[in-house]
């Protein structure tokens, strides 16, 4: 490859406070005692294997626990779950994140107010299961096929899973509101900062680069949503793990490489993956914006 590629960060990208928090929390409670964390602390193979490798144990189920202490997940759970997991004896952390805490109470503030609650989101996700698992009654949706299977209720509240494209969100509501322009329909954005803020500096990103890189977990919301939205503006769109899922066939034609990632991205993997593409290049890219320091 004879010309060199200026490689652009994205401005908001990786790690969000809330996984760095969740970290550093498991970390300083593994050094107490065996720790036992309930799923994936985050949706990132890398930080898992790297938790692993300093002793912690994940367990997809409670009964499986085998050590007295069981972290939650930066994605939370329900007091349905917790409540469940003290009952078999284990001392329960919890790492959820402070943002996923916000969803939480806006969901349960609806539901007092007399509302039929609405998640947007993935119905599956871990996130997901917690806001609604203490529900008894509530609808999960993702596009407009799901908004026609909803049934009408006098009051509706609506929430969002927190790494939803707001974009997303609000044409959900926009349409939940059309749909049911009888009923009393409320939306309280729960999307997160970190997520919007990484959202926004894609478009931009986008916009100027011939490549996108977006690296991240192959099951992070967060990450795929980053790749959707490049994709709007961006038709060279790769999602990777890690330096090693690059190609240099991707590169061959390209001025202009931009690096996102995703909000559970160690800061390491993004560098490996920029030494990478750089090293596609003639001379050592440009970087012409980088990740804010503190997202607090």
């Amino acid at each position: 490859m004879s010309h060199v590629i200026t490689i652009i960060r994205a401005e908001h990208l990786g790690m969000c406070f809330g996984v760095r928090d969740a970290i550093a929390l498991a970390l300083g409670q593994a050094e107490t005692g065996p720790l036992t964390i309930l799923g994936d602390l985050v949706h990132n193979p890398i930080v898992v294997s790297e938790l692993r490798d300093k002793g912690i144990a994940i367990a997809h189920e409670a009964g499986h626990v085998a050590t007295q202490t069981v972290m939650v997940t930066a994605h939370g759970a329900s007091q349905r779950t917790l409540a469940n997991t003290r009952a078999l004896g284990l001392t329960v952390v919890e790492a959820t994140c402070p943002l996923v805490h916000v969803a939480h109470r806006a969901v349960a503030a609806l539901v007092r107010d007399g509302c039929h609650p609405v998640i947007i989101g993935h119905r599956a996700h871990v996130e997901v299961r917690g806001l609604t698992d203490d529900l008894d009654a509530f609808d999960v949706v993702l596009d407009e096929d799901d908004v026609l299977k909803l049934d009408e209720h006098p009051r509706i509240g609506i929430a969002a899973q927190t790494t939803q494209s707001i974009d997303r969100v609000r044409h959900l509501v926009e349409l939940i509101r059309r749909r049911f322009r009888r009923s009393d329909v409320r939306f309280v954005d729960t999307v997160c900062h970190p997520t919007k803020q990484r959202q926004s500096a894609a478009l931009e990103l986008a916009r100027r680069c011939d490549v996108v890189i977006v690296v991240g977990g192959a099951n992070s919301n967060n990450t795929r949503e980053l790749v959707n939205t490049c994709r709007r503006f961006c038709s060279r769109v790769h999602h990777v793990q890690t330096e090693s899922d690059l190609r240099p066939e991707w590169f061959g034609d390209v001025r202009a490489v931009g690096i996102t990632a995703g909000t559970s991205t160690p800061d390491h993997v993004i560098d490996r993956v920029e030494q990478r593409i750089e090293q596609f290049s003639a001379t050592r890219g440009e970087r012409t914006f980088h990740a804010a320091e503190s997202e607090r």
